[in-house]
């Protein structure tokens, strides 16, 4: 069995790579492309491990080594949400703070329903069952958008910056939310409901408002005491090491205090980006620290891609894994646009105005690595649905990125003339 250092330097190497082949050949931004090329390697060892044995093999003596729910739900999102929160400046998030809060709750909410029902509906149809706990996993997991791959593009094309500040906000904060509900129905299904049947509301409610509630104020706490300390010195070497400290240790202590790590992660990265970044550190720090958290993210999106594939490089391949993508990639899309629908209007009747349209929204909300992190988190069992999801996420994903990243700038260009400027 390899190692997990070896491992993770085989991971961390190939990322390398992709960053090159995508600047020098692809000539695509580099979150996109590295994306891009992940999952052409992960289809590769997909395809390679089904047509010869002692790759597969191989795979499965490997795999069976990784925690993958300790590794990614309790490991690597406490990085892509903390260096998410850091991209995002509070003073302009607080002009869009009405539409971004709506669609990152009550979007993600709604998705997450529409989704699972929609899942578990079309499914039946197919003849392949899946229960409501599942198929409602599904939905949370899926629901989060991640538009941070496509910044790039928004800039390139004149978007407001009203625009992007919704995005990526929005992205953060449903992270957050959706990694909020994916983990109170893993918890609430298992304590004391039937196997494969849904939580009682009382049950869900409970561990929702606690968890999250509890993740904030613990984040906004230890960010707060990180702030006072970066306060008391003038080195960018401390600093960025006391962000990263952060990041883990606050993450790890809500694990253990069982409060909402991912909520912890995002309150923390938003107290730093909003009282340290802005007034406790000098010019030279806030660039080492925005460019040591851009590398972290960008290489966890790349090892996540690349242990996804390994992942299902193990799975057997059948008709129902590929139906069960297929089916996923509308649904994903109709349940995008019908909750970004419902809150726009709600926000129409109460005067407050929403940046892009409901197409930009819908299209430019990409699926990416926060799908593929909790989608690696599933429990081993039930194995079939499982691996039903796992097929069911990398489709999506793959789709998402393919299709939705590498169109959206034309897409842009052509709704540019729609787009509106808004103003604190």
């Amino acid at each position: 069995m390899m190692p997990s250092f070896a491992l993770l330097s085989a991971l961390v190497t190939l990322g390398a790579l992709f960053s090159f082949l995508s600047y020098r050949v692809l000539r695509l931004p580099t979150s996109i492309g590295t994306m891009v090329l992940s999952l052409a390697a992960a289809c590769a060892l997909i395809v390679g491990g089904h047509t010869v044995p002692a790759l597969q093999a191989s795979a499965h003596l490997l795999v069976s080594g990784i925690d993958f729910n300790q590794a990614v739900l309790h490991g690597m999102l406490a990085f892509l949400l903390f260096a998410g929160a850091l991209q995002l400046d509070l003073k302009q998030l607080g002009c869009e703070r009405v539409s971004v809060l709506s669609l990152a709750i009550f979007a993600t909410a709604i998705s997450t329903v529409i989704v699972g029902f929609l899942f578990k509906t079309g499914l039946h149809i197919a003849g392949i069952p899946i229960s409501w706990t599942q198929a409602l996993l599904f939905g949370a997991l899926i629901s989060p958008t991640d538009p941070i791959a496509v910044l790039d593009m928004l800039q390139r094309v004149g978007a407001p910056p009203e625009l992007k500040i919704q995005l990526a906000g929005e992205s953060l904060f449903n992270d957050g939310v959706g990694a909020v509900i994916f983990v109170a129905l893993l918890g609430a299904s298992a304590k004391g409901s039937g196997h494969g049947s849904l939580p009682s509301p009382a049950t869900f409610g409970a561990l929702l408002l606690g968890e999250a509630g509890g993740g904030i104020v613990l984040g906004m706490t230890l960010g707060y005491l990180t702030y006072r300390l970066i306060r008391m010195v003038d080195s960018y070497r401390v600093e960025v090491m006391l962000t990263l400290a952060l990041a883990m240790g606050g993450y790890v202590l809500a694990d253990k205090l069982h409060l909402s790590a991912p909520l912890e992660a995002v309150a923390a990265g938003l107290m730093v980006s909003g009282t340290a970044r802005r007034f406790a550190m000098s010019p030279n720090t806030r660039d080492h620290l925005e460019k040591f958290w851009e590398l972290i993210d960008d290489i966890m999106n790349v090892v996540l891609f690349l242990l996804l594939g390994l992942q299902l490089l193990i799975l057997p391949l059948s008709f129902s894994l590929l139906t069960a993508g297929l089916i996923a990639i509308p649904i994903v899309l109709i349940a995008r646009f019908a909750s970004v629908t419902a809150v726009v209007r709600t926000l129409a009747v109460c005067r407050q105005r929403v940046t892009g349209n409901v197409m930009i929204l819908t299209w430019g909300g990409l699926r990416g690595a926060l799908a593929v992190a909790l989608a690696l988190s599933l429990p081993q069992e039930p194995a079939r649905e499982r691996n039903l999801l796992l097929a069911a996420t990398y489709i999506t994903v793959v789709f998402s990125i393919l299709v939705q990243g590498l169109t959206i700038s034309p897409f842009l260009r052509r709704m540019q003339g729609r787009l509106g400027n808004v103003s604190c």
